[in-house]
């Protein structure tokens, strides 16, 4: 999840992540996850896996409940996470095929899940869950958007620093609404000082139907639900919950 096309903000302007996205934006939405994860669970949740966990912005909030095992594929990345949430275990790892050789009592996954195109890919996400999640407990998929949910637009944003700022225009759109992905377009113009340099990133990301995401989860061993929670600011979560079935199906 690396480099237009790979993603520059998840290796070279990494270090950007924070004023681009500033981790006290996620306390709502934080909080969403944290009593989804503990009512889908039939076991006490505190430990948390979070897969594809980037510059860290859920966990500084969901660490205050939870103890926080941070995976994600992006080292610049875990390393803006560590300024930030030093308290919890970073690992460098893929999350479709890492393995910690340790169970959890939740595994959570918010919208790096998106770059996974495949359900292939999705399946190796769903299957890495459920090696980490004991029987009884949680794990919550938060994609961006869901083939039914998808729209094509514009958003724009970014913070200020003390030594320096970024704003960044966001164009999402379809290329061929039949092939299960969609792009995003990114422009960012990033302050130092009195220069301003420009730069353009292209994120390619999945496109799966609700059903999808539930037969996954399924087919991971986990009792699956797709569910919806509306945010102050307009935004509606798409979210698919699991509770970890035993060997038995139970």
């Amino acid at each position: 999840m690396e480099r237009v096309t790979g993603e520059r903000l998840y290796g070279e302007l990494a270090g950007w992540f924070h004023l681009l996205t500033a981790p006290e934006d996620y306390a709502e939405e934080a909080e969403v996850y944290r009593r989804v994860l503990t009512e889908t669970s039939t076991i006490p949740v505190r430990s948390v896996l979070e897969l594809g966990s980037g510059g860290g912005n859920n966990a500084s909030h969901l660490k205050a409940h939870f103890a926080m095992t941070l995976v994600d594929v992006s080292e610049p990345m875990l390393g803006m996470s560590r300024r930030i949430n030093p308290e919890c275990a970073h690992v460098c790892g893929d999350m479709r095929s890492v393995a910690l050789g340790a169970a959890f009592d939740a595994v959570f996954v918010h919208d790096a899940v998106g770059y996974l195109t495949t359900e292939a890919e999705l399946d190796a996400v769903a299957a890495t869950a459920r090696a980490h999640c004991r029987t009884g407990g949680a794990v919550l998929f938060v994609p961006d958007f869901v083939a039914e949910t998808f729209r094509a637009g514009t958003e724009h944003g970014g913070h200020d620093g003390p030594e320096r700022s970024i704003r960044y225009l966001e164009w999402r759109w379809d290329p061929d609404p039949d092939d299960g992905v969609y792009r995003a377009d990114m422009a960012y113009l990033m302050r130092e000082g009195a220069e301003v340099s420009v730069a353009h990133d292209r994120h390619e990301l999945g496109l799966f139907p609700r059903q999808v995401w539930i037969d996954v989860l399924e087919r991971a061993g986990f009792e699956a639900r797709y569910l919806t929670e509306d945010l102050s600011d307009g935004d509606v979560l798409d979210m698919v919950a699991g509770r970890a079935r035993d060997a038995a199906g139970g």
